[in-house]
């Protein structure tokens, strides 16, 4: 076993440990999720039993968590470039863990629009967080104020749209792959836009 493999080992086995305490759980408890005894889930915590690929992946669930984010160790890329969209006046970052989700810093002037056949509707969640000013969800037929440090989160199949009032504002928004997709725009290339 090189370095980087005792390394990899002794962070998987605290990793394991750190999530169990995190959700509170007993090694009794965990060893009951995961099917195993509990004097194994000590000795996989301790070092004193081999790592193996069966016992992590029923660890991985019972701890609600991937096999990949278990034994994950990138830890050089932490820090992440913005994607400048000055013709939207966006802000983007993709979210490395989950490639499918991206978030959007946009600066929003207009209310949203009052004719609701240009609210959108499609797969996906959408979570914002409004960072300043005032900002109006249109869900559906309800409307939704939202203000600084306030958030929304919504099942982006009921029809949508988000806008200003009273003046400019901030919004901080995590879209998931679908929700991403469903907000791109033909460019003017005749091509997809990005959210």
């Amino acid at each position: 076993m090189t370095q980087s493999d005792g390394d990899l080992d002794g962070l998987v086995r605290k990793r394991i440990r750190a999530l169990r305490l995190a959700q509170g759980w007993s090694l009794e408890e965990l060893a009951g999720r995961a099917g195993l005894s509990q004097s194994t889930l000590s000795r996989i915590e301790n070092g004193q039993r081999r790592l193996a690929l069966d016992s992590l992946v029923t660890l991985a669930r019972a701890l609600d968590t991937t096999l990949d984010q278990l034994v994950e160790t990138a830890a050089d890329d932490v820090v992440s470039s913005p994607v400048i969209d000055s013709v939207r006046g966006q802000i983007r970052w993709p979210v490395k863990a989950d490639p499918g989700m991206t978030v959007i810093r946009q600066r929003m002037t207009q209310p949203p629009p009052d004719n609701p056949s240009r609210m959108r509707a499609h797969p996906g969640r959408e979570w914002l967080v409004v960072l300043s000013g005032t900002a109006v969800l249109l869900l559906g037929n309800r409307r939704f104020r939202i203000e600084t440090n306030q958030a929304a989160e919504f099942p982006t199949m009921l029809p949508h749209a988000i806008g200003a009032e009273g003046g400019p504002c901030e919004v901080l928004g995590i879209f998931d792959r679908d929700a991403r997709r469903g907000h791109q725009r033909p460019d003017a290339g005749g091509g997809k836009g990005r959210p």
